[in-house]
């Protein structure tokens, strides 16, 4: 088969090569699955940079999530059947069949393409887990989403919209207004142009956002303190901007707001019961039109490397896709 390897670690254009290698064979609770389509997500970037939490040992193949058929089931495996459209999540799924933790492989919602349903597990899984378990946001609230045009934002922005909550959403550009606006969101800030921390105060009426969701970190995280509301609750997600916000421990004291980490991928371990049910209410809110993920543009399998440069590049809205049929 074709496989995706990053061969040394750098820029994704420069270190990703396309090699052929075997069908890899699988355990008894796993399930091979010929892929269809393949979601491209920020942490392929900095596992090519070497800059993500997990390090894998050079040379591996990159790709987070994917749809596809399954093709061989392992024997202890009894929820899935031969020919099943699936959706799955694992370090290595660039390439055209990749293994699955069988208990961790679910149907793709029907009313899902090949590629929306590449793109619901991890945005969506990440963006429900953030809002409902550790936020627990409720209706009537004001969500702030920081990156609201991007994959992880717009999956949060249709989900705070699901929830019956007043959503505001952040962009870094004026082109990327309308993606936000077609995701869900209520009011679009444009940061290149306006202050979101004036905006979101003015908004709400000098209170603040109940619920600040935030992927990118850095600056974004600090001024987000500057307006959020009385017991609100931030978010953290990610560090897209590549720098990690700090956090001051009186102000969040004087101000009566919480903190909270997000790190959703841990769940597969100390929970995974609660990914299986978060899938099923996921399948239930995208059969019932509420939740879709946003697809901004969609690649050849071939043009992989390229498709994960252009997410490191920052100049993306939606969710890119690889697609191999």
């Amino acid at each position: 088969m074709r496989a995706w390897q990053v061969e040394r670690l750098g820029e994704p254009i420069d270190v990703m090569s396309l090699v052929d290698v075997e069908v890899p064979s699988i355990g008894p609770d796993e399930v091979l699955v010929k892929a269809r389509a393949i979601a491209i997500n920020f942490p392929d970037v900095l596992l090519a940079r070497g800059e993500y939490q997990v390090k894998p040992e050079l040379p591996f193949t990159p790709g987070l999530e994917l749809c596809g058929e399954v093709v061989e089931i392992g024997s202890n495996v009894s929820h899935l059947t031969l020919g099943q459209r699936v959706i799955g999540s694992k370090i290595g799924v660039l390439a055209e069949f990749a293994v699955l933790d069988g208990a961790m492989t679910f149907a793709a919602p029907d009313s899902l393409s090949d590629e929306e349903a590449a793109a619901l597990y991890i945005g969506h899984q990440t963006g429900f887990f953030g809002l409902h378990r550790r936020a627990h946001l409720k209706a009537g609230e004001t969500l702030l989403v920081h990156a609201a045009a991007g994959g992880v934002g717009t999956a949060a922005v249709q989900l705070g919209k699901a929830a019956g909550a007043r959503v505001i959403g952040v962009v870094g550009s004026a082109a990327k207004i309308d993606v936000a606006k077609t995701a869900g969101a209520d009011f679009v800030i444009d940061r290149s142009k306006d202050d979101f921390v004036a905006v979101v105060n003015e908004i709400t009426r000098g209170r603040g956002a109940d619920v600040i969701y935030d992927p990118v970190g850095g600056d974004v995280f600090e001024r987000s303190t500057k307006c959020i509301a009385f017991e609100g609750r931030i978010v953290v997600v990610g560090f897209a901007s590549g720098a990690i916000g700090v956090a001051k421990a009186n102000h969040a004291l004087v101000k009566n707001y919480g903190i909270l980490g997000l790190h959703w991928g841990l769940y597969a371990t100390k929970a995974p019961q609660l990914i299986a049910e978060a899938h099923r209410e996921l399948t239930d809110l995208a059969d019932a039109g509420e939740v879709r993920p946003v697809v901004g543009e969609i690649l050849p399998f071939e043009d992989a490397a390229v498709a994960i440069q252009k997410l490191a590049a920052g100049d993306t809205v939606g969710r890119l896709v690889v697609t191999l049929v």
